[in-house]
């Protein structure tokens, strides 16, 4: 028997740390919202559980590199952005003054292992750049985002094909149309879902392609970005609690007024040391 369109929506509370536009690696973890969809068989899963995390302790080259870092930032005479990972602190430094100092949130050194594979969520040491400036980036979610959710609830985990429908347990089709994954319905036709929230039937969390409003989020990196490459950004949050702690994906996570002011008066190119 066909079953007409059941939705589910669980509450998520998740930690947070986030990755710039098609980035892969750091970033604020973000959910893009609750998860949606049919509910496992049984009903709705109990509250969410912690992600599987192993913790990655720091290696004698992880202190070698802090060290050097730390040498070079002190030598340098100019403007530059200095983060240490220990004091989860930074500071933008001319000469030998300070002209900002912020808490700062940092890597959480840890590995999540789920579906076959690893991913290291680690603030890496040494000197970068200023790449580029962002305003109000949307966040495209890395693959260990849907990952860490699939864990934290103990659903299945599957990539969604652009133009591979799939056909869920009860017939219907979950498949993308005009850069919007729905579901096609026996009477009523296609359905698109909420772009905001995480799609999961037969106790599966579908992976949504790249490039379709599904796996775009606003407003999780803040409202200014600053990206220093391989996927590592400085950036504000909404969620101040987590300033000054390790909970991060990499980024550095900082509070609304630091990452503005960094916005307005550091310019691309200017060298950020983090050790």
């Amino acid at each position: 028997m066909r079953h007409a369109t059941r939705w589910f929506v669980l509450a998520l509370s998740l930690s947070f740390a986030a990755a710039a536009p098609g980035h892969a690696q750091g970033g604020v973890l973000v959910s893009p919202g609750p998860v949606v969809g049919d509910p496992p068989a049984g009903g709705a899963p109990g509250g969410a559980q912690p992600a599987p995390y192993a913790s990655v302790a720091p290696t004698a080259a992880d202190s070698a590199a802090s060290r050097r870092t730390r040498e070079a930032a002190a030598l340098d005479e100019g403007l530059r952005v200095v983060v240490s990972i220990d004091e989860r602190r930074m500071w933008t430094l001319l000469g030998a003054d300070t002209l900002l100092s912020a808490s700062a949130a940092v890597g959480m050194d840890a590995r999540l292992d789920y579906a076959g594979r690893s991913w290291i969520f680690r603030t890496p040491r040494g000197m970068r750049r200023v790449l580029r400036k962002y305003a109000s980036a949307v966040w495209v979610p890395p693959d260990w985002h849907y990952a860490e959710v699939a864990a934290q609830h103990g659903f299945r985990l599957a990539r969604l094909a652009a133009d591979t429908p799939v056909t869920l347990a009860d017939g219907r089709r979950l498949e993308v149309r005009n850069g919007e994954v729905g579901v096609e319905e026996a009477i009523g036709g296609f359905a698109p879902l909420p772009s905001d929230e995480e799609i999961v039937f037969d106790s599966t969390l579908f992976i949504p392609p790249y490039g379709t409003k599904n796996r775009r989020v606003t407003g999780e990196l803040g409202a200014y970005q600053l990206d220093l490459g391989d996927g590592y950004l400085l950036h504000g949050t909404p969620h101040t609690s987590t300033i000054g702690t390790a909970v991060t994906h990499g980024c550095v996570r900082l509070p609304d007024d630091a990452i503005e002011w960094l916005y307005r008066h550091v310019p691309v190119g200017t060298p950020v040391y983090v050790y």
